[in-house]
């Protein structure tokens, strides 16, 4: 039996219509910096997913550019972001944020989010502090959705949050890497027209979803951040070939297609976690996204390590580790099958 792959959800190249596309226009001689029909064409068809005619769309590479890129642009120089403390960009973006200048405010995570009556507490704590213009001043909040634990905001919850983002006047920024596997999770009641309405900024990850690379920035409001192409250009982030991108993005955003695949990897990680209890193996929670995380005996976990490889997640005890399996938009049955037979 072959090594199975369950790492991550960008261990695939793209979605073959993708490639098609790219075969089909590489020819073509466009304009760059994306200001080509490609693009163009892509940004039209995701202000109209969002619900959003008047968001302003960009194209960037890859998720920490992208998280780091948009923080950076949305803060002065004495504010920080205010995120989880399990947060992507505080735990595993080596200091990219950090990098630019800006410290990061972390409040306490519940399977990955944070609650509207914590950031309300800290918020009005700092201004009740009258220190408070010696500190590092709250100017924006970072969330993730789905979060590093695979665990899925309500609408209910981003409401609140919002509403205390708006008091406080504070741009509230998600982080959609793994945008597509929450929003065609089950039982969800949080589209994209959700998010626009209560994001001053997210952004729709297409390298953990069918692209081969690139993240799609929007911005809800034109006057939201001023001049961001120009921060991109000056990040090193603005790619010359853009239509790459934009050819990209508008195929996922043709006929369904991102929200078809999103939809398989849910699929395929219902599969994994129902074998899973089947077979008497005790989950760190029910998460309802592409992401499922298991508690192994650690020597179970070293011998299936020799033949599927998985992320490490946390030591559960001095016995047990939690991995995580992740599934993604090309994940067969036939590889879940592999899987629980092996487990």
């Amino acid at each position: 039996m072959t090594m199975q792959h369950f790492d991550s959800d960008y261990m695939e190249g793209a979605h073959p219509r993708i490639l098609q596309k790219l075969m089909k226009t590489n020819l073509d001689k466009m304009p760059g910096y994306g200001s080509d029909d490609c693009c163009r064409s892509a940004k039209e068809k995701i202000r109209a997913a969002c619900g959003c005619p008047q968001a302003q769309v960009y194209f960037l590479v890859g998720g920490t550019q992208t998280n780091m890129v948009v923080i950076k642009a949305l803060l002065r120089p004495y504010e920080g972001v205010i995120s989880a403390e399990t947060g992507h960009i505080q735990v595993h973006e080596a200091g990219a944020v950090e990098s630019t200048g800006h410290k990061i405010l972390t409040l306490p995570q519940y399977q990955g989010k944070i609650r509207a009556e914590d950031l309300e507490r800290y918020v009005s704590a700092f201004y009740a502090d009258a220190n408070h213009e010696h500190m590092v001043q709250p100017g924006m909040v970072y969330i993730s959705h789905p979060t590093e634990y695979g665990d899925l905001y309500t609408k209910g919850e981003l409401e609140g949050i919002s509403t205390v983002c708006k008091r406080y006047h504070l741009p509230l920024f998600l982080d959609g890497a793994r945008l597509g596997y929450g929003l065609m999770a089950r039982d969800t009641d949080v589209t994209l027209e959700t998010i626009a309405k209560t994001c001053d900024v997210f952004y729709i990850g297409g390298t953990k979803v069918g692209a081969l690379f690139g993240e799609a920035v929007v911005i809800t409001r034109p006057e939201g951040i001023p001049h961001f192409f120009t921060t991109v250009k000056q990040q090193g982030a603005l790619l010359a070939k853009g239509w790459l991108l934009g050819v990209q993005f508008d195929t996922l955003f043709t006929d369904n297609l991102y929200f078809q695949i999103s939809r398989h990897a849910i699929d395929m990680a219902e599969k994994l976690k129902a074998g899973l209890k089947a077979k008497g193996y005790r989950l760190l929670y029910d998460s309802p996204t592409n992401q499922q995380f298991v508690i192994l005996e650690n020597g179970m976990m070293e011998a299936l390590s020799q033949k599927v490889s998985f992320s490490f997640w946390e030591n559960y005890d001095p016995q047990h580790t939690v991995v995580r399996f992740a599934t993604s938009w090309a994940t067969r049955e036939e590889d879940i099958d592999a899987l629980l037979q092996l487990m």
